[in-house]
Formats: C-alpha cells, sequence, structure tokens
C-alpha cells in the first residue's frame, strides 16, 4: 500500500459533465491505499481462503426482483459486446449483454479464463463481494473523497491524473478507448479489454491506474455534490450520498441503491464517455457486476514513522 497525506482540495470539476459540478473544496485525513486494483490473483487467494461466491455466481433470489423475467434470474453478469456495425450513442443495450455464466472466473462468459490474468484487475464483482474481500483483508473501500485526492496525486485542479494533457509528449498514460467507440479500437495504448496493473506510469502519490483500466467502487452512496456552505471553506472527511434507489430498467418497479464509482474504464472514448479523470464519477447499483468495473482498498492506520505504527 501506498501512503496518501491528507490535505485539502478542490473536488469536482465545473468543465464536464453535469454530474461532477460543482467544483468545492474538501479536506481529507491520510490513509493507505492498495497501490493498483485488487488482481485475479489477489481476489482468487481471498476465495480460496474463505469459499465466497459472488453474486455473479449465485441465482438471483426471486422474492427481491418480482415480475423480473425467469430468465434474468440466473448467475449471470453484464458483459461489453463489440457491435458489428454503426449503433445508436443512446442506447447502451446495443453493446452491454447479461450474459449466463460470466463471472470474475469467465469475465467473458462461458469458456473464457482469468487463468492468463493473474494480474490483470479482478472484474465482475458487485457490492458485496468488494466489501466480503476488504473485510478478509482488514481493510475498507474509500470514500469517493479520498478517491478523488488520491487519483489527483497532488495536481489540484490537473484535468487528469498526471495533468492538463491527454498524451503528454504523445505517450498514453492510461488504458481507454481509441477510436470510434463501440465500434472500433486501434488499440493504440497497446490494449483492448483490462491491461495488467501497472502497464502505465504511476501518479504524483505513486498509485497506478486511478483512471481508464476498470471503474473502481467506492463506498459512498451516489448524490449529487455538496459545495462547502462557504467559499472559503472546505468540508471535512465527507462520506456522502443517502441510500437511494433507482429504477431499474430490466425490471419494473424495483428500486436498486446505488454507489459512486470513479476513474472510468478501458471503454471511455473522447466520443462516448470522457471521463477517464479524477473528477469523472456515475453511479452504479450494488447488485449489478460488469466487465469493466473493478476496486481497490484503503487502510486508515497510523501514518508512516508514528507512534501508533504503520501498514
Amino acid at each position: 500500500m501506498v501512503w496518501i497525506p491528507g490535505g485539502t482540495f478542490r473536488m469536482g470539476s465545473d468543465d464536464h459533465y453535469p454530474e461532477e459540478a460543482p467544483t468545492h473544496k474538501v479536506t481529507v485525513d491520510g490513509f493507505w491505499m492498495d497501490r493498483h486494483a485488487v488482481t485475479n490473483a489477489e481476489f482468487s487467494r481471498f476465495v480460496k481462503k474463505t469459499r465466497h461466491v459472488t453474486s455473479a455466481e449465485r441465482a438471483p433470489d426471486p422474492a427481491q426482483y418480482p415480475g423480473a423475467a425467469p430468465e434474468l434470474l440466473v448467475p449471470a453478469s453484464v458483459v461489453f459486446r463489440q457491435p458489428t456495425r454503426r449503433v445508436s450513442l443512446d442506447d447502451p443495450y446495443s453493446w452491454w449483454t447479461y450474459v449466463r455464466g460470466a463471472s470474475w472466473r469467465q469475465p467473458q462468459g462461458p469458456g473464457s479464463s482469468v487463468k492468463r490474468l493473474p494480474e490483470h484487475p479482478v472484474v465482475h464483482v458487485a457490492w458485496e463481494d468488494v466489501t466480503a474481500y476488504a473485510q478478509w483483508a482488514d481493510k475498507e473501500l474509500p470514500t469517493e473523497a479520498e478517491w478523488e485526492y488520491a487519483a489527483r496525486g497532488g495536481l489540484d485542479g490537473a484535468t487528469y491524473a498526471w495533468g492538463d494533457e491527454l498524451t503528454p509528449g504523445g505517450r498514453w498514460m492510461a488504458n481507454t478507448w481509441q477510436g470510434e467507440f463501440p465500434l472500433h479500437n486501434t488499440a493504440e495504448d497497446g490494449h483492448v479489454g483490462t491491461a495488467p496493473v501497472g502497464s502505465y506510469p504511476p501518479n504524483g502519490y505513486g498509485v497506478l491506474d486511478m483512471t481508464g483500466n476498470v471503474w473502481e467502487w467506492t463506498s459512498d452512496w451516489y448524490g449529487a455534490h455538496e459545495p462547502a456552505a462557504h467559499a472559503c471553506c472546505s468540508i471535512e472527511n465527507p462520506r456522502g450520498g443517502e441510500r437511494e434507489g433507482s429504477q431499474d430498467p430490466a425490471v419494473p418497479g424495483i428500486q436498486i441503491p446505488r454507489k459512486v464509482m470513479k476513474g472510468g474504464s478501458h471503454l471511455c472514448a473522447p466520443n462516448y464517455c470522457r471521463r477517464y479523470r479524477p473528477a469523472a464519477r456515475m453511479a452504479q447499483p450494488i447488485d449489478t457486476s460488469t466487465s469493466h468495473l473493478g476496486f481497490r482498498c484503503i487502510s486508515r492506520q497510523a501514518a508512516p514513522g508514528s507512534a501508533e505504527g504503520a501498514a
């Protein structure tokens, strides 16, 4: 883990998507953060030790999803499928598919495997899976503010985790989509799909892949940013949002609580999802796992060199 020193920063952005505004001052205490997202190898060790069965590997309880189509109540997860023709960007179901048998072990569905992907970030993990891992590891999930502060790497107000230029000196700094999403990925950054953790340079705090590659869960319930009462002041260690549901279009009448996910993924492209930035945020239903969402943990133990010890 890497020590992230506490401090004050400008959270959010007024220049991109509406949900990122308004920019507001936030102060967080220091904490330890995993240097990279939890990998398939690390998650495999957790599963072997605890015999944890992920949400995607279990059939949903019909009592919790009244009115759901029977074909949806099977062990499954959401997988990106690249279309073969141009589709409307207003219809994400053109590239997202609920795949029976897809899970962290089989990220593309039956027949796929992570055996050759030990250092890739684990995906297809729902909220209950990441919290189970964190508890086993004696860690926690970061708040949105902690995550964004760490992602900025000390570059307060910069657009990206490494500065204000997307490709400084022509170098790709994160695993994103190049070309026309979702039809064609030129893979100029060297990867299609997820990349091994650490494939790109660390930011100013020494953490890796804070943007691109996979989205990451945070502990905050999704809600609008709340600015400080006065522009001169900052919000101390915010833990944002309220537990509110959002309508699941596949299951009429069901309200699913949502957490904040951060960082964008390998599917973010300039023509569709410019969310490979620290300020970017989206809502994620807690019962849903996907092929582009993972996580990393933090610890709020004492600072290095303190009398109370170090992580």
